[in-house]
């Protein structure tokens, strides 16, 4: 307990003395959209736009970036570290990074949406030792749960301070019979959630990733916009969105039995399964992308552990 209070102290410190990705606003603070491709504008942007229509959009209110449009790099000219223009330490450790790898991979493969996906694969297979870790758990959990049931059974009407000790003594020894860390998938958690953050903020603040295309999908266009002028091609994209978090959400989760506990889990799923959903509409394509491609490997990735667990 006392390692994970202090990776979430590091979390907070790196979260509080650094912004994330900012959305310009207008006078009014309503924000500013770019109308061909339905894409928030981002202030904090980390280098010039390339697009001259997008370029006029950042010069009209340059008032309200970050740091001054003409102060920034070409985004092929992108630096690891840029202590000059932003000096936080999210930035600097790491979105700044990952948004140079995904603007130099791109500049190799010639294209930025192949780019975002092959180095979102890159960072699953980095933290696969930690993903294989939760899903060994997960099935473990599994393993141990008709003992905790008898145990849940065994002191279910049992409130006083000593019975509730010696359960959570027995709960201890079922937990290392079947070599389960009740804290490990929280760390685990704290290990993915800076490393997802950072990549979907280096997409959203590298501008040349949104003026490129992938086949006939446009990268900054969100598949609301693109359906509306159009290419159906996107609702296969939403489709899959769909269809890869469902199946992520459905293979990571421990089945618990009819417990209290699976009962929200399964709450918590279909939430979220109905909110990123909807939320797909208005994702931009490069962000929808990294977001298929990283699900369908958890998925691929769950599938196997689970058939050699078996």
């Amino acid at each position: 307990m006392k390692t994970k209070k202090i990776i979430v102290i590091l979390l907070l410190f790196l979260t509080l003395t650094t912004g994330c990705t900012k959305y310009m606003t207008d006078k009014n603070n309503k924000r500013i959209i770019n109308e061909e491709t339905g894409q928030n504008l981002t202030s904090n942007i980390l280098c010039k736009p390339t697009d001259k229509e997008l370029n006029k959009i950042y010069e009209k209110y340059s008032d309200r970036m970050e740091v001054k449009l003409e102060d920034l790099p070409e985004c092929k000219d992108l630096k690891i570290y840029n202590k000059k223009n932003y000096s936080g330490l999210w930035v600097q450790i790491f979105v700044m990074p990952i948004a140079w790898l995904i603007v130099k991979l791109g500049l190799l493969v010639k294209n930025y949406g192949v780019s975002v996906m092959l180095i979102g694969l890159a960072l699953r297979i980095i933290l696969m030792p930690f993903t294989l870790k939760t899903i060994k758990q997960s099935e473990n959990m599994k393993k141990a749960q008709p003992d905790l049931d008898r145990l849940e059974r065994k002191y279910k009407d049992k409130t006083d301070s000593d019975s509730m000790m010696q359960k959570s003594q027995e709960m201890m020894l079922i937990y290392k019979k079947y070599n389960i860390n009740p804290v490990g998938g929280c760390l685990v958690s704290f290990i993915q959630l800076p490393l997802f953050f950072a990549f979907l903020e280096a997409i959203n603040r590298v501008p040349a990733i949104f003026e490129e295309n992938l086949f006939t999908l446009q990268l900054g266009t969100t598949p609301l916009i693109g359906i509306k002028s159009g290419n159906y091609w996107y609702l296969l994209l939403i489709a899959i969105i769909i269809i890869t978090t469902y199946f992520s959400f459905k293979f990571s989760m421990a089945s618990t039995g009819k417990s209290d506990t699976q009962q929200q889990m399964q709450f918590m799923t279909t939430f979220m399964l109905i909110f990123i959903s909807i939320a797909s509409f208005s994702l931009p394509t490069a962000i929808a992308l990294y977001w298929v491609v990283t699900n369908g490997f958890s998925v691929i990735q769950t599938l196997i552990v689970k058939k050699r667990s078996k």
